[in-house]
């Protein structure tokens, strides 16, 4: 039977608020806060109804939903039912679905060494911008996903509905300093670049490789633009642009990747 919060004193239900309203809470105990029913119907297709730490709320005006309904039935827990005025208190949504959980964030453990497709984030700030490339990335079947110090939380409630469930189809690794790649990459590298003198059309990009992708305003760290494994590759564009959104970058760069491989596959 479901458990019923009416009170803003309930100490479930100020738990859930905490988290929902502050990142430092959500970093400190090691939680995310997924809210809709795609979100959570992404978690527990790839985690399962009894992942350790899942804590599922919905409003009392969602119960009659079907969709919400579906989802409720596969919780090994019955959901705790909250008061539509505190549901609203907890939402970071204007019309959302009614549904949101509390949910361990996933800390996968980093290879000790890329070998396969890989995308290393440097420094993107705009959460729109993380979650963008997120959902790119599991579009296109690059699975891993690393993160430099800088680069926004990608668990964070922006980026999370940015990405639109995309974080349930990928590995990512937050806080990987860029000093940590030269050693422990076995795959080509490759970086987006104005200006670079090999075009992204005439580039072979059958091998893996990983993807460099730089800050919105300063592109890529000093260091990682002297890597000397570093294969600068340029998006050709008009010259009345000086350069492309990084989210725009990456789904060109990572969707040319996957047609040139699509292709080849097809005249074997």
């Amino acid at each position: 039977m479901s458990d019923e919060i009416v009170s803003a004193a309930n100490e479930r239900f100020r738990r859930l608020l905490a988290l929902a309203s502050s990142a430092r809470e959500r970093k400190r105990h090691g939680l995310s806060v997924i809210e809709g029913a795609h979100l959570v119907q992404a978690w527990l297709d790839r985690f399962g109804a009894r992942e350790r730490g899942l804590q599922v709320f919905v409003a009392r005006r969602a119960l009659a939903a079907g969709e919400v309904r579906a989802l409720l039935a596969r919780l090994s827990e019955p959901p705790a039912v909250l008061d539509d005025r505190l549901y609203a208190r907890a939402s970071q949504l204007e019309h959302g679905s009614g549904l949101l959980a509390i949910v361990p964030t996933p800390r996968p453990a980093l290879p000790p060494r890329l070998t396969e497709d890989a995308v290393y984030l440097d420094r993107i700030q705009d959460p729109g911008n993380v979650g963008s490339m997120l959902r790119t990335c599991a579009a296109v079947g690059v699975r891993l996903v690393l993160a430099s110090p800088g680069t926004a939380f990608c668990w964070s409630p922006k980026v999370l509905r940015a990405a639109m469930g995309a974080h349930f189809h990928l590995d990512i690794h937050e806080g990987v300093d860029a000093g940590w790649l030269p050693a422990h990459v076995a795959v080509a590298v490759r970086a987006a670049e104005a200006g670079a003198a090999t075009s992204l059309y005439a580039a072979d990009l059958s091998a893996p490789a990983l993807w460099l992708f730089g800050n919105e305003g300063q592109g890529l760290d000093a260091g990682l633009r002297t890597w000397p494994a570093v294969n600068p590759i340029a998006i050709p564009q008009r010259p009345v642009v000086e350069s492309l959104n990084v989210g725009v970058a990456a789904a060109l760069c990572l969707y040319e990747q996957r047609r040139q491989r699509l292709a080849a596959a097809q005249n074997v």
